[in-house]
C-alpha cells in the first residue's frame, strides 16, 4: 500500500516542515538585519523551491519507456508558479511586478496542496522523488511568500493589482500552448478540475481568487490609512 492521506508520514511531514520552517523564520528575524542578508535568505529559500519543483518536472520526463522532455514545462498552476515564483525572487529586485502576481497563488497553493496532498497515493513510498520533491516545492512556496511579509520584503498595494491579471494570462497561454502543441489532455486546469468531481477549472478559480485578492488590497489599505492616522 502506498502513502495515505493523513497518514504517518504525511502528518510527520507536515508538522516537522512547520517547525523547520518557523524556526527559519525565527533565525532570519533575529540575524538578517539589514537589507542585503534579508535578499540572502529569500534567495535561499528560491533557490530550494526551484531545485525541488524542477526535480518533480524531471520525474514526469520519463513514460513508460519515453522521453517526454516537453513535461519539464509545468503544465500545473502550482508547479508553474513554483518556477516563476522562485525566478522573481533570484533574478528580480525588490517587491517586482512578477512576485506581486505570485505570492498569494504561491502561498495558498504551497499551504492547501501540501494540507491536501492528492498525489501521495499515486507513488509507491512516501520517500520517493516525486511524492518528497513534490510536497518540498510547495512547502517552499508558501514558506517564500510568508518570509516576504516577514522580512518587509514586499509592498501590497492596488497600484500593482494589473499584475495579477498578467499572471492569469500567462497560466492561460502556456496551458492552452501545451495543449495545442503537445496535445496534452488539460494544462493549467483549463479543461480539468483541480479535484476531481468539482467545477474548480481555472475559469472558476480566477474570480474566486480575483475576489479575494480585492478584500486583500482593500485590508491593506485600510490598514495604511489607519496607521497615518
Amino acid at each position: 500500500m502506498g502513502p495515505q492521506l493523513y497518514g504517518v508520514e504525511h502528518i510527520l511531514y507536515i508538522v516537522i516542515s512547520a517547525v523547520v520552517a518557523a524556526a527559519a523564520l525565527l533565525l532570519a528575524k533575529k540575524f538578517a538585519k539589514t537589507e542585503e542578508a534579508k535578499q540572502v535568505f529569500l534567495k535561499c529559500i528560491a533557490a530550494l523551491q526551484l531545485v525541488s519543483v524542477m526535480a518533480n518536472r524531471l520525474t514526469q520526463v520519463f513514460v513508460d519507456g519515453q522521453v517526454l522532455w516537453y513535461y519539464l514545462i509545468p503544465d500545473s498552476i502550482c508547479g508553474m508558479t513554483s518556477v516563476v515564483f522562485s525566478l522573481s525572487i533570484l533574478l528580480g529586485k525588490k517587491d517586482n511586478g512578477v512576485t506581486h502576481a505570485m505570492w498569494l497563488i504561491g502561498l495558498f497553493g504551497g499551504l492547501s496542496t501540501v494540507a491536501y496532498a492528492t498525489f501521495l497515493h499515486y507513488n509507491p513510498t512516501f520517500f520517493c522523488l516525486p511524492t518528497m520533491s513534490g510536497l518540498l516545492h510547495h512547502s517552499f512556496s508558501a514558506m517564500l511568500a510568508v518570509s516576504l511579509f516577514w522580512l518587509k520584503q514586499i509592498n501590497v498595494t492596488y497600484k500593482k493589482w494589473y499584475w495579477s491579471a498578467i499572471g492569469f494570462m500567462f497560466y492561460v497561454t502556456v496551458g492552452a500552448f501545451l495543449m495545442n502543441t503537445f496535445d496534452m489532455s488539460d494544462a493549467m486546469h483549463i479543461a480539468e478540475p483541480i479535484l476531481s468531481d468539482t467545477p474548480f477549472t481555472i475559469w472558476v478559480m480566477a474570480p474566486i481568487y480575483a475576489a479575494v485578492y480585492a478584500l486583500i488590497l482593500l485590508g491593506f489599505e485600510l490598514a495604511r490609512k489607519r496607521k497615518k492616522q
